[in-house]
Formats: C-alpha cells, sequence, structure tokens
C-alpha cells in the first residue's frame, strides 16, 4: 500500500502514548545499564525462543552467501585446472556473483513488498537451489556461469530480505543483537566453506570443485521447511491491512496482551493507516528520488557504509586468501586451504563479540574498534607481503595480520552495517531503502572481486593492501562525521539525529521534542 502516518522508531513503530498516562514503559524506550540487552525480563521462555528461532531461520539464506565466497576460495584452485580457465574468466567467475547479485536485492525491496517478506525468502531459495544444481552438473565455463548468474540473484534476495524482516519481528532491546544474526550466518558459511574445500581437496580435480558446490543446496533447502515455522513481518501484514493477522503473529512475539495490542496501535499509525489520503500521493520510488534534507541523510549513511564495508577490501582477504599465502610464502594446496580454515574459525569466532556487545556498548564504538582496527591489519598485511619476503616471519606475520583483519570486520564493520541500514529508515521506506544500500554493497564487493588479481599484478598483492588499509582509514572518517549512535533509541530520536546535520554524537533528545515532532505531522 505504501502508506505512512507519524514517525517510527527504529522497529517500524511510532509512539502513540507519549505522556504520562501511559502506564507501560515504551518497548522504544532509552535502554539503561539494568535493562535486558536481549529481552525483557517478563518474556517468556517460550516467546523468547520462539523469536529467536525466527531470527535463526531467517537467517539462513545469508549462509548461502558466505558457503559461496568462502567455498569459491579454494573451488577455484581446481575449477581451473578442470575447465582451463583464464585468470580474467577466474576474476569474473568469482566477481560477478556480487555484480549479479545486485540485480536480486535492486528486486527484493518491490518484492518483499508485494508478496511479503517470508515469501521473499522462499523465492531466493529456490532461485539459488537452480543455479547450484546448474553449476554442479556444469560441463564448460558458459555453463558454469548461467549458473553462477542465477545463483547471484538469489543471493542479492536473501541478503537484503533477511535483515529487514528480523528487524521488524524483533523486539527493540533486541534489535541490534538479532539484526547481527545474517552477518553471524554469512560467517558460519564461510567457515562451512573452508572445511568444505579442505574436505573435498583430496578427491579427483574433475569432482571434487563440484562436489564443493553441491553442498552449498543444503541450507537452501532448510529455508523450506522454515517457512512453516516463521510468520509474516507483521508491520507488512498490517500494510496489507491483514490486522488480525498481525495481531496474531504479536501474540506469538510478546507475551503480554496489552502490549500486544499497544504495539498493533502504533504499528498502524506508522503504517498510515489512521491517515491515509495524506500519504497516498507520493509513491516511495519518487520519495527516495527526490529525498528530505533528513532522508538524503539517511541514504547517505546507509548507502555509504554498506560501500565502506566491501571496498575496505574483506572480499579479497576472503575469496583470495589462498593467493595471499600464496604469495607469503606457503606451498600446497593443502597447506593453503588449512590456513583458510584458520581465517574462516577467527570470522566467525570475532562475530559472536559483536552479538553481545552492539545493544550494550552500541553501533558506534564497534565501528570505531572496527575501522581503526583493519586499517592496521590491512597495512600490515601490506607489510608483510612487500618487505618481509617469503622467510618464515612474513608467513607468520601474514597469517596474523589476515585473521586479525578479518576479526575487527567482524567485531563492527560486519555486521553493524547491516544493522544501522535496517533501522534508520522509515517503515514503509524501510525495504526499498535497504535494497538500495544492499546493491552498493553487492557492487562494490563484485569490483574488488573482479579487480583484485588484475590490480595485484600490475602493484603487486602488497601494493593493493596497501590501497585497502587507506579506504579502511576513510571509513574512520566517514563513521566519525556521518554516522549517528542509534543504540537504544526509537526512530523519532534517530529522526532528529538526521534533522540536524550536525549532531551526529547521539545526544539525548527531550520527550517534548518527541511530542512536537509527532504533533507536527
Amino acid at each position: 500500500m505504501g502508506l505512512v502516518g507519524v514517525q517510527e522508531n527504529g522497529n517500524g513503530e511510532t509512539g502513540v502514548a507519549l505522556g504520562s498516562k501511559n502506564r507501560y514503559r515504551r518497548m522504544d524506550s532509552e535502554l539503561t545499564e539494568d535493562d535486558d540487552i536481549h529481552f525483557p525480563e517478563d518474556r517468556s521462555e517460550t516467546t523468547r525462543k520462539y523469536v529467536l528461532a525466527c531470527a535463526v531461520f531467517a537467517s539462513l539464506n545469508n549462509v548461502l552467501l558466505g558457503y559461496d565466497v568462502g567455498v569459491m576460495s579454494g573451488a577455484i584452485l581446481f575449477i581451473q585446472e578442470d575447465l582451463k580457465i583464464s585468470e580474467v574468466q577466474e576474476e569474473v567467475l568469482v566477481g560477478c556473483l556480487s555484480i549479479i547479485s545486485l540485480l536480486g536485492s535492486l528486486a527484493g525491496g518491490r518484492t518483499s513488498d508485494a508478496i511479503g517478506r517470508k515469501w521473499t525468502m522462499a523465492l531466493a531459495a529456490l532461485v539459488f537451489q537452480t543455479g547450484a544444481a546448474v553449476m554442479t552438473l556444469a560441463p564448460s565455463f558458459q555453463i558454469l556461469m548461467i549458473g553462477r548468474l542465477l545463483a547471484g540473484v538469489g543471493i542479492g534476495l536473501g541478503v537484503m530480505i533477511a535483515p529487514v524482516y528480523i528487524a521488524e519481528i524483533s523486539p527493540t532491546v533486541a534489535r541490534g543483537s538479532l539484526t547481527s544474526f545474517p552477518e553471524i550466518f554469512i560467517n558460519i558459511g564461510i567457515l562451512l566453506g573452508y572445511v568444505s574445500n579442505y574436505a573435498f581437496s583430496g578427491l579427483s580435480v574433475h569432482t571434487s570443485w563440484r562436489v564443493m558446490l553441491a553442498v552449498g543446496i543444503l541450507p537452501s533447502v532448510l529455508v523450506g521447511i522454515a517457512l512453516f515455522i516463521i510468520p509474516e513481518s507483521p508491520r507488512w501484514l498490517v500494510m496489507q491491512n491483514r490486522v488480525e493477522e498481525a495481531r496474531l503473529v504479536l501474540q506469538r512475539t510478546n507475551e503480554n496482551e496489552k502490549e500486544v495490542e499497544e504495539r498493533l496501535q502504533e504499528i498502524l499509525v506508522a503504517a498510515g493507516l489512521t491517515n491515509v489520503e495524506k500519504y497516498e500521493e507520493k509513491p516511495v520510488w519518487r520519495e527516495l528520488l527526490t529525498p528530505s534534507p533528513s532522508l538524503r541523510r539517511m541514504l547517505i549513511t546507509g548507502f555509504g557504509i554498506q560501500c565502506f564495508q566491501q571496498i575496505s577490501g574483506i572480499d579479497a582477504s576472503v575469496y583470495y586468501s589462498p593467493e595471499i599465502f600464496k604469495e607469503a610464502g606457503i606451498e600446497g594446496n593443502s597447506k593453503l586451504l588449512a590456513a583458510t580454515v584458520a581465517v574462516g574459525v577467527t570470522k566467525t569466532v570475532f562475530i559472536l563479540v559483536a552479538i553481545f556487545l552492539i545493544d550494550k556498548l552500541g553501533r558506534k564504538p564497534l565501528l570505531y574498534i572496527s575501522t581503526i582496527g583493519m586499517t592496521i591489519c590491512l597495512f600490515s598485511i601490506g607489510l608483510s607481503l612487500t618487505l618481509l619476503g617469503k622467510d618464515q616471519l612474513g608467513i607468520i606475520l601474514g597469517i596474523l595480520s589476515v585473521c586479525g583483519n578479518v576479526a575487527f570486520f567482524s567485531v563492527g564493520l560486519g555486521p553493524v552495517c547491516w544493522v544501522l541500514t535496517s533501522e534508520i529508515f522509515p517503515l514503509r521506506l524501510r525495504a526499498q531503502a535497504s535494497a538500495l544500500g544492499a546493491v552498493g554493497n553487492r557492487v562494490c564487493s563484485g569490483l574488488v572481486a573482479m579487480s583484485f588479481l588484475s590490480v595485484s599484478r600490475k602493484i603487486t598483492v602488497g601494493g593493493t593492501f596497501f590501497i585497502f588499509s587507506i579506504i579502511s582509514s576513510l571509513a574512520v572518517l566517514f563513521v566519525h562525521t556521518l554516522v549517528p549512535e542509534t543504540k537504544g533509541k526509537s526512530l523519532e530520536q534517530i529522526e532528529l539525529l538526521f534533522k540536524d546535520e550536525h549532531d551526529w554524537q547521539g545526544s539525548e533528545v527531550e520527550l517534548g521534542d518527541i511530542e512536537q515532532l509527532v504533533q507536527k505531522e
């Protein structure tokens, strides 16, 4: 329907009872040190497990992206030998998935608004399964590319919709932690890809890479099972005027019946069902193309952080880790693939740090830690490959630096960028605005993946990582200048932060200011 009323909170809700008459604690109120960072204390164990299960199942499609990134780093060694592809074809094969996935992400916003968040996840899994099957059976590079393109569209759909769905179904106090789940599953997928490379590297050249790619179908099968468990987003149901169905979903994710009704009324107002005529005239796409100053700042922040996540070189570290370790002096496919497993383990373990801290420490501090740490590690990779050569010290520093880079990425820039883009946009713009951010992410990922080998041949692998370290240092400046702190804040407060371009430090917003903003609408 594409309707909106007054301002919402970061969970797609609006405060309809801001005054003293509201006897219930606001779900979007500022968190205190005593608040449970995961769920309010009065939530039953059953409800807690159900919401957690929804976040887990919604994130399964993200395993596909991670698995592809991880498995292709090793499978490409065997594909190159089996199909006799050139270095340019290798770059295209690796990088095209990220580029083509932008089509899936771009279509995902409109698709999820049309058929729902839940069935968009199902569509993503189906398209990926088809592409993975084609790749597994591909007799030539051309057929392999067709499967790769299909898989890319499926991954683009899945990566875009998971954070949106989780943000819309999660309690506000747990939004950061739960919305980080897709990044956890990307990391799990990368680790599984590395393990698959190592496990099947002993098979024949013709068979090994096919088995590696075929295993990637399994997570998408689990998505089909998940459809019988997870509900549709209550906010999407309200947008479709299916209010009773939305109430049933809220009853499963909120223990208190009065709280259910309170949140439902907030969503109704946020969706604009109480003020239809005012917002029916301007389509979402037109609002995104001609944004207000505050929306323009939201788009710059969301799009910018998504691009920095990729142009700082994380895909080069993951996709081409065997190439990096080979440059450092490690020899033999088995040793190279074993070293990449260490990278996968590190990346997966450190994402858990972000999950525990994102709703406690905040988004911006994690981004500072992440981008500064990545800058140091990227510079160290360049230093080890350029000056230390292939001696034992160079190998050790190279491995530690690559592991350090992915660790700092997982602590902040990896998960936080998806959290930010799922919570800074208003409800009716959220899906399509988040899709634009995902498009920027996928384009930058593809550019890095498709150009890394060519650039490194021109200026050396070490020189390429020096460039990545410079870009990462610019990301530190971007975070300081353009990213506000959104931890525990309602979207009314976030809206006020974006309205004042000089106030990016997450300063307190008075209740009276929020009431004025709502009354103004």
